[in-house]
């Protein structure tokens, strides 16, 4: 027997014709399901949905989840052919992977949309890496929602448009929106929605033409916004809503109408029914967004009840156009096949056994770079010196200029113990280091357990990344890919994805971090190595999710050279956690 609840207020099914809550009795049965996590909000939204003539095949509160969670109600949901969206309300995620899988499997097939509230909250910061540092709670969640294909709304009123334009409205057949209007000014603002939420209007001024001149006036334009001026009627908008419709070159329609003494307001309504049907009828997006007086708000309430896109703010309704279209790109780009990399796991687990065997939860620098190796992951040219006459001739060996820094399983943050020498040119020079830095290394700790120093390659400058790796309380295994350096935690230039990825979810958080064009190259620079970047988050989320000692793994900076130069790894830092092997 499987427990709903508790701490709920029932279920609504419109299969069963099953009102077991105690909300509004009168419940309009259709093609939303809602699954909530509060039960005041959920009661709330039931009467929500009869005002917005929202028809619902469910409503399901989760309370506690004692047993039945988000994820349990998604498979069952699914599979119901009533239900063509899901809208959750969560508070909480106990189970990460379990409710990832399951809605990676809902998004398939059917939208979902979700709200979630505690946006502020932390979650718990493991100093030790920058990853854990910057991956707060809602930042994870964003990402892995963005990951799954859901659409993650800002308030339960843009859930609410988003749903029911979704129930109603087919998917577009390509992405070309045009925008017909009688006013420069909101065809300006709804631009500008445009660009924000990723609806991408034709540009092709001969198609506008063709389509638009005949019922543009002199004085109007056919460029897209195309403006049928203040004189336009209720013909003159189903004229141009009619050629959009034909037009197969038009994938969706953006129908702005601002009042206007010359406007057969009385006609609006009708017009509005009769293109909304029409647009339906041929599987083509349409939503409007009306602005006016009196006339034009009872229009609007008049509209409202009906399955008509009709809005009073041009960002409402283009944001839910903006809705239909990420979903069809994310069913577009959509691919099954994860990357996974062929990495030495027995070298790897050698490494781990030794450090684990010594106490430690984190490895040396000699040992994350044995890591690297084993995974295939470029890294400087090092040795370790346990002398001064080692220093100097291990330097040699390498090649000026060198870099050096402790080996001490003490000291975990070299830099803040004066633990390392930066572009040291000659004997003279490391000689120098060798001695500051032991001298430092003691006064920071005088017990320290100093085990030499690595000389390595002083390696050339380039544009410098961070790639992280951590294993998420809620979420599991998580990838972060960002802005390198010393400032990282200052520019927090970071994304965010559950593992395992495709190629096409890597390449995208690559192009999410607003420092992506300099990966382009700026200013003449050549374009970095974009494909030796993918490699080695490849790779990176290979060794987490294969070696299961592993809790926090971080490469910065992982410096990218021009293309077809490479990566590499200068920094690593592997921290470990004691489960079983193979758990």
């Amino acid at each position: 027997m499987r427990v709903l609840g508790p701490n709920i207020f029932g279920l609504y099914s419109a299969e069963a014709s099953l009102n077991a809550t105690f909300g509004n009795s009168e419940i309009i049965p259709g093609r939303v399901a809602i699954i909530t996590q509060s039960g005041a909000l959920g009661i709330a939204m039931i009467g929500k949905t009869a005002v917005e003539n929202i028809g619902l095949s469910a409503i399901v509160s989760v309370g506690n989840k004692a047993d039945v969670d988000e994820a349990d109600l998604l498979k069952y949901l699914v599979a119901d052919e009533r239900t063509k969206i899901v809208l959750l309300y969560v508070e909480g995620v106990h189970e990460g992977e379990k409710f990832i899988r399951a809605l990676k499997a809902a998004t398939k097939k059917i939208p979902v949309v979700v709200i979630k509230s505690g946006r502020s909250e932390r979650g718990a910061i493991a100093a030790a890496s920058h990853t854990g540092s910057l991956a707060g709670s809602d930042e994870i969640f964003d990402a892995i929602m963005q990951q799954c294909g859901v659409l993650r709304a800002e308030s339960v009123e843009e859930a609410f448009n988003w749903c029911k334009f979704l129930s109603n409205t087919p998917a577009p057949s390509g992405e070309n929106t045009v925008i017909i209007t009688n006013g420069g000014g909101i065809g300006v603002m709804a631009t500008d929605a445009c660009e924000k939420y990723g609806v991408k209007l034709l540009d092709d001024a001969t198609i506008l033409k063709e389509a638009f001149s005949a019922i543009t006036p002199n004085f109007g334009s056919t460029k897209n916004p195309v403006d049928l001026t203040g004189q336009a009627t209720s013909v003159h908008y189903h004229s141009a809503l009619e050629e959009a419709l034909k037009n197969n070159l038009i994938h969706s329609v953006i129908a702005l109408y601002g009042e206007t003494a010359v406007f057969d307001a009385a006609n609006l309504a009708q017009m509005i029914q009769e293109a909304d049907r029409e647009y339906k009828s041929a599987k083509k997006p349409l939503v409007f967004s009306i602005f006016g007086g009196e006339t034009i708000a009872n229009c609007f309430l008049l509209l409202r009840q009906s399955e008509a896109a009709v809005y009073g703010d041009v960002y409402e309704a283009v944001s839910c156009l903006g809705s239909v279209y990420s979903y069809y790109h994310y069913l577009k780009e959509y691919s099954e096949k994860v990357e996974e990399a062929k990495i030495d796991v027995n070298s790897i687990e050698q490494v781990l056994e030794r450090a684990l065997k010594e106490g430690r939860s984190f490895l040396l620098a000699n040992e994350g770079q044995a890591v690297m190796r084993a995974a295939g992951i470029q890294i400087p040219k090092s040795q370790i010196a346990r002398n001064l006459d080692e220093a100097v001739r291990k330097s040699e060996e390498i090649g000026f200029p060198v870099v050096m820094k402790v080996v001490s399983r003490d000291i975990l943050h070299k830099s803040d113990a004066g633990g390392v020498a930066l572009d040291l040119t000659g004997k003279n020079e490391v000689m120098d280091a060798y001695q500051a830095i032991m001298r430092h290394c003691r006064a920071y700790k005088a017990d320290a357990n100093i085990e030499g120093v690595e000389i390595s390659e002083m390696v050339k400058t380039s544009t410098e990344t961070i790639i992280g790796a951590r294993r998420d309380k809620i979420f599991g295994p998580i990838l972060m890919f960002g802005l390198g350096g010393i400032y990282v935690e200052v520019m927090k230039d970071v994304a965010f994805r559950a593992l395992p990825l495709s190629r096409r979810e890597i390449m995208a958080m690559v192009k999410e971090i607003r420092a992506y064009p300099l990966l382009l190259g700026v200013r003449g620079e050549e374009k970095r190595d974009l494909d030796g970047v993918v490699e080695t988050i490849v790779k990176v989320g290979t060794i987490l999710q294969q070696c299961q000692r592993i809790s926090d793994i971080e490469i910065n900076p992982l410096v990218v050279y021009e293309h077809g130069q490479g990566v590499k790894a200068v920094d690593v830092r592997i921290l470990l956690s004691r489960v079983n092997k193979g758990a």
